[in-house]
C-alpha cells in the first residue's frame, strides 16, 4: 500500500494562503509504502512525516518531544496540514516510526535532499566520507542487545548526510559498507574510509563505480600496511631525493589547539607487496600531525593508499575531508542533538531517528548565514518562519 499525499484541488481551496507548501515536501515520500493496517487508521502518512522532520529540526529527540512540538504548533500545522482527526499523539508517531522500513524512509529523503541543493559544479571535488558510530545507549540486555551502530555517509563540501545503514555490531561494518556504497551515487567522487573499511573488496567496488578512494592504513592489512611504511620511511631518510614524491604542509588553529600537517604523496612502487590485488591503487601516502595544546605536544601519524593521481594538495583535501564526518556530523550529533544520550531500544525506531538527525542537519547546514548549526536548531524551534526556511520554502 502506497502512501496518499497528494492534496487536492478542492483540500488546498480550503486552505488558507500561506508560506508552506506542503506539496513541495510530499512529492519525494509519494513511493514510501505505507506499513499500517487501512482499517481504523485516523492519520495519513504524509502529515505524520512531515510533522516528525519539522519536530526534529525544531528540537525534539524522540516521538514524545515530536508529539508536544506537534500539539504546540497545532493551528500553524491546522493551516499547512490535511490531519483529517487532529494532531496525531505520540504514541500514534511512535508506532509509525517503529514500522517504516529505514531503507525506504532514506530513500525518499534523499530524493528530497538532492532536490533542494542541486548538481555540484562540474570539477568541484566531491569527497564522501564513510564512518561508523555506536548509538551508545541504545544498548538491550534484556535482549541480550549491545549498541546501535550505524555507518553513515556524508557528502564534505555540501554537508549533506547521503544515507546510512544500522548493524549491530561494529565489527559488521566491514559488510555493512559495500552495501551502503550501493545504495548512494558515489562516481566522480572520492570515497574516504578509515582502516577498517580498507578492504580489496570496497576499493574495487569504489573503482566499478566510477568514483575513486582514499583509504587509512593500518595493521588489519599488516603486509601491504608494513610495505607501505618501510618505502615511505626508507625515502625519507634521504628528504625523496630519489622518488617524485610531493610535499604540503598546512596550520590550524582552533579550541585552543595548534597544528601542522605535512603531507607526503608518492607513486605506488612497481614492486610493492600486493599492488595487483587493489584495484585501481595509484598512489601512497602519508600524513604527519604535530599537536600543541598549552604546554603539551602530540604527533600522529597516517599512512594511506589511493586510486588519486599525483596532486598532494587534492590528497590533503580529501585526508582532511575525512576528519569532518567526525568533526562536524558526529559532533553535532552528540552535542546538538544529544544522541547517545537516546535510549530507544526498538531498533527501527532507533534507526528511523538517527537519519532523522542526520537529515536536519544536512538542511540546517544549507541555510545561508553565520550561526552554528546549534542556534539555527533553536532559531527553527523559536520561529516557524525560520522553520519553513530551513525546510527551502520560502516564506510569505
Amino acid at each position: 500500500m502506497r502512501v496518499e499525499i497528494t492534496i487536492g484541488a478542492n483540500a488546498l481551496a480550503k486552505k488558507k494562503k500561506t508560506d508552506f507548501d506542503v506539496e513541495s515536501i510530499l512529492q519525494d515520500f509519494a513511493d514510501l509504502p505505507d506499513p499500517r493496517s487501512y482499517i481504523n487508521q485516523r492519520h495519513l502518512l504524509g502529515d505524520v512525516i512531515v510533522i516528525s522532520i519539522m519536530a526534529v529540526i525544531a528540537g525534539a529527540e524522540g516521538p514524545k518531544a515530536i508529539g508536544v512540538w506537534a500539539k504546540s504548533n497545532e493551528d500553524w500545522l491546522t493551516d499547512r496540514l490535511q490531519l483529517p482527526n487532529g494532531i496525531p499523539s505520540h504514541d500514534t508517531i511512535g508506532r509509525v516510526l517503529m514500522t517504516i522500513k529505514p531503507s525506504a524512509f532514506q530513500v525518499c529523503f534523499e530524493r528530497w535532499i538532492k532536490r533542494l541543493s542541486g548538481n555540484r559544479d562540474k570539477g568541484e571535488l566531491d569527497v564522501i566520507a564513510i564512518d561508523g558510530k555506536a548509538l551508545r545507549r541504545s544498548h538491550d540486555k534484556a535482549a541480550d542487545l549491545g549498541p546501535l551502530f550505524l555507518v553513515s555517509a556524508w557528502a564534505v563540501q555540501r554537508g549533506i548526510s547521503l544515507g546510512q545503514l544500522a548493524t549491530e555490531e561494529k565489527s559488521n561494518e566491514i559488510t555493512a559498507i559495500p552495501e551502503l556504497l550501493d545504495q548512494i551515487e558515489i562516481a566522480d567522487s572520492v570515497v574516504t574510509i578509515d582502516a577498517a573499511g580498507c578492504q580489496k573488496n570496497i576499493a574495487a567496488k569504489i573503482i566499478d563505480s566510477k568514483g575513486n578512494y582514499v583509504l587509512a592504513l593500518k595493521g588489519n592489512q599488516g603486509t601491504l600496511h608494513d610495505a607501505v611504511i618501510e618505502y615511505i620511511v626508507g625515502h625519507m631518510e634521504n628528504d625523496f631525493r630519489d622518488v617524485p614524491a610531493r610535499r604540503y604542509t598546512e596550520r590550524l588553529k582552533g579550541h585552543g589547539r595548534k597544528d601542522e600537517l605535512v603531507y607526503y604523496q608518492l607513486p605506488v612502487p612497481d614492486d610493492l607487496i600486493g599492488r595487483e590485488k587493489w584495484k585501481g591503487m595509484k598512489t601512497i601516502g602519508v600524513v604527519i600531525r604535530m599537536s600543541e595544546t598549552g604546554e603539551k605536544f602530540t604527533t600522529d601519524v597516517r599512512y594511506y593508499i589511493s586510486s588519486l593521481a599525483l596532486g598532494v594538495k587534492r590528497f590533503a583535501a580529501c585526508v582532511r575531508g575525512h576528519w569532518g564526518i567526525e568533526n562536524t556530523l558526529h559532533w553535532c550529533l552528540d552535542v546538538t542533538f544529544r544522541e547517545d544520550e537516546n535510549r530507544v531500544r526498538n531498533r527501527t525506531l532507533a534507526d528511523n531517528l538517527a537519519w532523522l538527525k542526520r537529515f536536519a542537519i544536512s538542511l540546517l547546514k544549507q541555510v545561508d548565514d553565520k550561526e552554528s548549526i546549534a542556534m539555527r536548531r533553536r532559531m527553527a524551534g523559536w520561529n516557524t518562519n525560520f522553520l519553513a526556511q530551513v525546510l527551502g520554502i520560502p516564506t510569505s
